[in-house]
């Protein structure tokens, strides 16, 4: 199910952590005490006002305690806390700037400080160039972008989408409710019905392909909805019911879009599944007709089939 539920993910379109106000508390160790003053450095060598050496030994215990800490070597301060790491994020390829973002996301980020709208953005830039090859660490850098400013829709939405092409679904899925109830969009709706389905709750992808808006998505949109439903029936042992609801989307458009090469390979699969091996291999032929990017291994499947039947 992993497999399908990733051939049918929408493509991610890639954004809380606790403010700065204890991000860089830690810093403070290792360095000298500057209360007390400049440790002592006459241990063992003639008083300038003449007499014996003066011994380490022989001062006070306050003394000996403040030298101890100013020597303490850095790499001995506490490690940083997981919020801490959190906020400091991945490293940041030094020639993304945030300008690569997409002009309406940086806008939303222009309320912000001019400093830190720059390093939300570059954070936000480098997921949206990492996510399709390292998920994980995308998800990293949309997390550091929360960090700073959790109150911002796009923000809340890429961490959502980079969380869910990490796999992380119940994460993805509190994040894209929180941009929806932001800014109102309802373009989340496939990927959180996916959501509910990664996280063994097909019924709740059900109530989710229901919603009124569904019907007023682009057909690409509506499509990712379809494949989803159609998921979460097969899910629930359901097939015929998954076979209807493919078979109301347009898997006949003349369109060569991406979106109806996966319907034609969901329904050849769903009919492969349920024993209409004929049919599947007609529908697996006419997906990859028009798989010109070759997004499925439709004329693979094809092939197998055919000589199943020999």
């Amino acid at each position: 199910m992993a497999e399908e539920r990733r051939s049918q993910r929408p493509p991610a379109r890639g954004g809380s952590k606790p403010p700065a106000r204890g991000g860089t508390s830690s810093s403070r160790g290792g360095k000298p005490d500057t209360r007390g003053g400049k440790p002592d450095s006459r241990g063992g060598r003639p008083d300038a006002r003449g007499g014996k050496p003066t011994s380490r030994d022989t001062r006070g215990g306050a003394d000996r305690k403040r030298e101890g800490d100013w020597k303490r070597p850095r790499e001995e301060q506490r490690p940083r806390t997981v919020d801490q790491a959190e906020y400091d994020g991945p490293p940041l390829p030094e020639e993304l700037t945030g300008q690569e973002l997409d002009r309406a996301v940086i806008n939303q980020l222009k309320g912000l400080p001019e400093k830190l709208a720059a390093r939300v953005a570059r954070h936000l830039a480098a997921a949206g160039m990492m996510i399709d090859d390292d998920a994980e660490t995308a998800y990293r850098h949309t997390l550091a972008a929360r960090a700073r400013a959790s109150r911002i829709a796009i923000v809340r939405e890429a961490v959502g989408e980079a969380a869910y092409a990490a796999g992380h679904y119940s994460v993805a899925l509190a994040e894209l409710r929180a941009a929806k109830r932001m800014n109102g969009a309802t373009a989340y709706l496939p990927m959180m019905a996916d959501c509910h389905r990664a996280l063994g709750n097909p019924e709740q992808s059900l109530k989710l392909a229901k919603s009124p808006s569904v019907a007023n998505f682009a057909p690409d949109a509506k499509a990712e909805m379809t494949l989803v439903e159609a998921g979460a029936r097969r899910d629930m042992g359901q097939l015929d019911a998954a076979l209807r609801t493919l078979e109301l989307a347009p898997l006949m458009s003349k369109s060569r879009s991406p979106w109806v090469v996966r319907l034609r390979y969901a329904y050849a699969d769903t009919l492969e599944v349920a024993g209409r091996e004929a049919d599947a291999l007609a529908w697996f032929h006419r997906t990859n007709a028009i798989d010109s990017e070759q997004l499925t291994d439709a004329a693979e499947r094809a092939e197998l089939l055919e000589k199943r039947n020999v």
